[in-house]
């Protein structure tokens, strides 16, 4: 229900979670992170290992014409989503977000159901992302145990995570800045090559979209095989695209929110557009999908840069050196992945015990607005990545970790769905959307669009299990999310009654003054030369 004004000023009751959040006896999360800090983490969320690695095994299956249209695709449903968190966070920004925004404007059950799939996929994705970092070292040597790389890896995530929140934010500052440059430099060297100016002189061009093709069939021939083929690129660039949504999750913890947060959405489109285009692009140029190099490093599981089409390209022009530096840079983003998903997975399970669906404990702060209880058991289960160490132990890590396969999309759907709920409270208690800080753009028709492509991702996402001899174990780990998720939002309605909260009834106004306020302190000075106002448009 909405709250009522006073002398024109809405009153955000102290009871309410986004006020306890604000003050409270067992602390608070700070608002340390500046506005280059959450651009970067818009960034950083969007470039992980999969523009570098999973990219290939997106080529391999369909080919370079299925590889730009699946991930172009992908992203345009993923900026439609993002422009309604976008709206909804700017609103309201509140620690973890997602769940936040399910519960309040949907039900508590779906509240409870997405803030602990959000959890358990940020945990086990960071576990994955440990684990791909102690396999990309062995690149360079594999005479020390990966269970040494493990745990440094851990403690040094948890020790950015525990220290302060901007501690954590000038890290991916650093880790994003890294991944900027290299990726900006792999495609300047990507024309140079392209147009025959490597040592070999051989210009490509778009020889490979003719030969072998631009698109690849997989699974069955002709027609149907080539959908197919576009159909798995979709796929993998739903999982590429995983944690583009995190720099909502830090949205409790941003100074001046309603201007930096939509500053970071509306930037998503142009990062989609020139990273992840122009680098499928890029690669499809330079690389066949039947390249042996590439086919027989995915088939051995090569660790690191081997499995790279980019290193592969850079060798195939006769450019030595690089591929280490390569390396070096994979191994960061894996790193910067498991670091943005441990600071994740602290805030979904704080959000979860601010919203009382976990103990209360889990919302305790140190006196530097870090949530160390939740941080600390979410490391906690970091430790099952020393599964993946023994061949026993790895069959019960792959287990765990296909849960998080398809709650990408599981979240990013619960997101559109939030914000369905949110438009329409909007108009039913005559709120215009003129008055909020950012207004997305072709919403909510854009966010319909979003929900059923997600939805169809989720559905179709195993169907290579269906295909020939039916995979039993295939279609387990593929769809196991599935009853985990219903599970837990049918269990809970049950056992609590909660219902669909009706748009009149929803409460769009509780902890928006707190917000109102802190917002008139946040007075930013224009840049007045060049260079200030490049900065100014980069972070």
């Amino acid at each position: 229900m909405a709250v009522p004004e006073k002398n024109g000023v809405v009153d955000a009751p102290t009871t309410d979670i986004e006020a306890s959040a604000i003050h409270r006896e067992d602390g608070s999360v700070h608002r340390g992170l500046k506005s280059r800090h959450i651009q970067f983490m818009a960034l950083g969320g969007t470039i992980g290992t999969g523009l570098f690695l999973s990219i290939g095994t997106a080529l391999t299956r369909g080919g370079p014409l299925s590889l730009l249209l699946g991930y172009s695709v992908t992203g345009m449903f993923l900026y439609a989503m993002m422009t309604g968190l976008g709206e909804m966070a700017s609103w309201l920004p509140l620690p973890g977000a997602i769940p936040q925004f399910c519960s309040r404007y949907v039900d508590d059950a779906l509240g409870f159901a997405i803030g602990y799939n959000s959890w358990y996929a940020a945990t086990f994705s960071a576990c994955s992302d440990i684990s791909a970092a102690s396999v990309v070292i062995k690149y360079w040597t594999d005479e020390v145990n990966p269970g040494v790389w493990i745990t440094i890896i851990i403690v040094s995530i948890v020790l950015l995570n525990c220290i302060a929140v901007g501690i954590f934010g000038e890290a991916e500052f650093i880790f994003v800045i890294v991944k900027v440059v290299t990726l900006l430099g792999l495609l300047v060297l990507s024309l140079v090559i392209d147009l025959g100016g490597g040592p070999t002189h051989d210009r490509l061009g778009f020889r490979y979209w003719k030969h072998p093709g631009a698109m690849k069939e997989y699974l069955a021939g002709g027609s149907l095989g080539h959908f197919l083929g576009f159909f798995s690129v979709l796929i993998n660039a739903s999982f590429s695209y995983g944690g583009i949504e995190l720099v909502a999750v830090a949205a409790g913890e941003a100074t001046n929110p309603r201007r930096n947060i939509p500053k970071a959405v509306r930037r998503t489109f142009w990062r989609i557009l020139f990273f992840f285009v122009l680098g499928t692009l890029a690669v499809g140029c330079l690389v066949p999908y039947d390249e042996p190099h590439l086919l027989s490093a995915q088939a051995s599981d090569a660790p690191g840069a081997a499995q790279s089409p980019w290193v592969i390209a850079i060798t195939k022009a006769g450019i030595s050196g690089l591929p280490s530096v390569i390396n070096a840079v994979i191994l960061s983003s894996a790193i910067s992945a498991a670091n943005e998903w441990l600071f994740a997975g602290s805030r979904y399970l704080y959000a979860l015990a601010d919203n009382r669906h976990a103990p209360r404990v889990f919302s305790r702060c140190s006196k530097r607005g870090v949530p160390y209880v939740s941080t600390l058991f979410t490391a906690c289960v970091l430790c099952l990545t020393y599964l993946n160490i023994s061949s026993r132990g790895s069959t019960v890590f792959q287990w765990f970790s296909s849960i998080t396969a398809i709650s990408n999309c599981f979240t990013w759907g619960a997101i559109c769905v939030a914000y369905v709920q949110f438009h329409r409270a909007l108009q039913a208690q005559g709120v215009g959307r003129d008055t909020l800080p950012y207004r997305a753009p072709l919403q909510p028709y854009a966010t319909y669009a979003a929900l059923v492509f997600f939805g169809i991702v989720v559905v179709f996402s195993g169907f290579a299990v269906f295909v020939g001899h039916f995979d039993a174990q295939g279609f387990l780990t593929t769809y196991i999310n599935i009853p985990v998720f219903v599970t837990l939002y049918v269990g809970f309605k049950v056992i609590t009654k909660s219902k669909i909260r009706a748009p009149a009834e929803i409460d769009l106004f509780s902890g928006k003054a707190q917000v109102d306020m802190e917002e008139c302190r946040w007075v930013e000075s224009e840049p007045r030369h060049v260079l200030g106002k490049v900065w100014a448009w980069i972070a």
